[in-house]
C-alpha cells in the first residue's frame, strides 16, 4: 500500500503509475514481464502501465499518479493505493478466437469492450483485436460491438422524442456544414445537441472550427444549459465521455491505417446513440481520393449503417454526396470558420457550394419534423438561412457556450501555388490538399491551412495562383511548400 501523489503530467489517454526504484513494497524482478499493473483505491481498480523513477521524484512509500489516472481513480492525494501485477483480462480468450476467424457473441464483445475502457489491454492486444475484426466480421458482430461501445460510457437523455443530428464520414477538405446546419435546425425548433470530434487525420474537425468562435470544451451540465437556452450546441464530445471505447480503438486504428466499414459504423453510431440522438442524417462522400471510392463500396456501407441503425432504434437518412472535390474555399480552422460565417451572414463572397450543401443537409433533417409538410424541408432551411434567423441563432449559441474573446488569426506566412500553364482546373486531389494543409500546421495551428482560389472547371492563366498556403510556424510552413512543389494536388489541362 502506497500513498497517492498527484503528478502534473498529462499522459493523454494512457493510465500510467510512477514508482520509485527503491519503492519499499516493490521488487523490480516481481514486475518483470508485466505490461500492466492493477491500481486499486476506494473500491475502484484500474489498469496502468508502470514507470520506474530513479531521480528522487518520489519517496519510497509513494505512488505517482499522472493526471489521467488520478482523475479516473477518484481518490484524494495522500490516500492509500495498492499496486499489483495485473491478471490477464479474461476477454483475451475471445480475441484469440477472433484471430482464428471465429464469430464472437454479444457477451464476448461486451467483455472485450469492458476491458478496453479499463485500459486492461496493451496497444499490441488492441491492434490484434482490430486486425482480426478487419479480416472478418459479420453484420451481427458489428451490431453487438456498437451496442457494447454505447454502454461503455455515458448515455445522454433529452426531454423530447425527436433529437436530431448530422454526421459526415469525412475526407473532403472544407466540408464544414455542421456549423451551418446546427443553427438552421435549431432556428426551426428541433433539438440539435451536436457533439463533435477534433480532427484526427484531417486539417480541421467540427470542434476545431467551432473553437474559433466559442468554447467547445464543455462539461455535461454546461452543455445541457446551452441546449436548454438555444435548442442546439456544438461542443467537443471528448469531455462528455460518450463511447470512450471508441477513443481507445481510434488511437490504435489511425497509426495502423485501419478504417474498415464495420469499425466506421460502430464508431459513428455508438457516439450518436450515446449522445441521445434519435434521428440522424448521414453524409457519405464518394470520390477517388476519399474513404468511399465508388458506388459498390458506398452501397455496402450504406446497407451496414441501415442494418445497425435500425436495430438500435435510430432513424437514418443516408446521402451519397460528391467527394471528388473540396467544399468551400478554406482548409484549416480559421479559413473554414471564415467560410461558415460568410454563408451564415449572407456575404456575397460566401462559397455557394458550401451554402447549397448545408441547406440540403439541413432540409433533410427538417423533413424529420412531423409538423412540416413533406418536401418542404430544403425550402424551409433556405428561408431560415437567407432571412438571417440562422445567423441570430448561431450568435446565441456562441454567446451561450462562451464567445472566444481572442480568436486566432490567419497565419502570416504565405506562399502562393501557381498554375504552370493556361488552361482549366480539371481536378483537385482531396487527399493531397488535406496533407499539405496538415503539413502547414493545421489544425494544431488554427491559422494554418489552404485558401483555395480556383475550383474545378474554372479557367486559369499561367502564373495565376491556384491556392495560398498559410502557416504560423516556419518549419511546418516549409514542409507544406515542399510537398506542394512535388505534388500541388491540382491538375490544370490545356483548353
Amino acid at each position: 500500500m502506497l500513498k497517492i501523489r498527484p503528478l502534473e503530467l498529462d499522459t493523454l489517454r494512457e493510465n500510467v503509475v510512477v514508482l520509485a526504484r527503491g519503492c519499499r513494497d516493490l521488487r523490480p524482478e516481481r514486475m518483470a514481464g508485466s505490461r500492466k499493473v492493477e491500481v486499486s483505491a476506494g473500491g475502484r481498480t484500474l489498469y496502468a502501465t508502470i514507470i520506474i523513477a530513479d531521480d528522487g521524484l518520489l519517496a519510497e512509500d509513494e505512488a505517482g499518479l499522472p493526471l489521467p489516472l488520478y482523475r479516473r481513480l477518484g481518490a484524494p492525494a495522500g490516500a492509500l493505493v495498492e499496486v499489483a501485477p495485473a491478471r490477464p483480462p479474461a476477454s483475451l480468450d475471445a480475441v484469440r478466437r477472433k484471430i482464428h476467424g471465429e464469430t464472437l457473441s454479444a457477451a464476448e464483445l461486451k467483455g472485450v469492450i469492458g476491458d478496453l475502457v479499463t485500459h486492461a489491454y496493451s496497444d499490441m492486444e488492441i491492434a490484434a483485436f482490430l486486425i482480426a475484426c478487419a479480416a472478418f466480421m459479420t453484420p451481427e458482430e458489428t451490431l453487438w460491438l456498437t451496442e457494447a461501445m454505447v454502454v461503455s460510457g455515458k448515455t445522454l437523455k433529452w426531454p423530447r422524442p425527436l433529437i436530431a443530428d448530422k454526421h459526415c464520414i469525412g475526407g473532403v477538405p472544407g466540408n464544414r456544414t455542421s456549423l451551418i446546419v446546427a443553427p438552421i435546425v435549431a432556428a426551426h425548433g428541433l433539438l440539435f445537441p451536436k457533439t463533435s470530434s477534433r480532427a484526427i487525420t484531417s486539417p480541421a474537425g467540427t470542434a476545431d472550427t467551432m473553437e474559433i468562435f466559442a468554447k467547445v470544451d464543455l462539461a455535461e451540465d454546461a452543455m445541457r444549459a446551452v441546449v436548454d437556452r438555444c435548442g442546439a450546441c456544438i461542443v467537443w464530445g471528448g469531455r462528455v465521455d460518450l463511447s470512450p471505447a471508441d477513443d481507445v480503438l481510434i488511437s490504435v486504428e489511425r497509426p495502423l491505417s485501419i478504417d474498415t466499414a464495420e469499425q466506421m459504423v460502430a464508431s459513428i453510431l455508438s457516439k450518436k446513440k450515446a449522445a441521445g440522438s434519435t434521428h440522424l442524417v448521414l453524409d457519405i462522400p464518394v470520390g477517388p481520393k476519399v474513404k468511399v471510392k465508388g458506388a459498390e463500396q458506398a452501397l455496402r456501407l450504406r446497407k451496414l449503417f441501415e442494418y445497425v441503425g435500425e436495430r438500435m432504434g435510430l432513424s437514418l437518412d443516408i446521402l451519397l454526396t460528391d467527394g471528388s472535390r473540396p467544399i468551400g474555399r478554406g482548409v484549416g480552422p480559421v479559413l473554414e470558420a471564415r467560410d461558415v460565417w460568410q454563408v451564415l451572414s449572407g456575404d456575397p463572397a460566401a462559397p455557394q457550394d458550401l451554402a447549397d450543401k448545408a441547406v440540403k443537409l439541413a432540409g433533410r433533417i427538417l423533413e424529420f419534423d412531423p409538423a412540416l409538410p413533406g418536401g418542404r424541408g430544403e425550402a424551409r432551411a433556405r428561408e431560415l438561412l437567407q432571412s438571417g434567423v440562422a445567423l441570430a441563432k448561431m450568435e446565441a449559441i456562441i454567446e451561450a457556450q462562451g464567445a472566444n474573446s481572442a480568436p486566432p488569426k490567419l497565419g502570416a506566412l504565405v506562399h502562393e501555388v501557381l498554375a504552370g500553364a493556361d488552361g482549366r482546373v480539371a481536378m483537385q486531389d482531396c487527399e493531397q490538399l488535406c496533407q499539405i494543409a496538415r503539413l502547414a500546421g493545421a489544425p494544431t495551428d488554427p491559422g494554418a491551412g489552404l485558401d483555395l482560389l480556383k475550383g474545378v472547371g474554372e479557367t486559369v492563366r499561367q502564373g495565376e495562383p491556384l491556392y495560398r498556403i498559410h502557416g504560423m510556424d516556419q518549419a511546418d510552413f516549409d514542409f507544406a511548400r515542399e510537398a506542394a512543389e512535388i505534388d500541388p494536388g491540382v491538375a490544370v489541362v490545356r483548353p
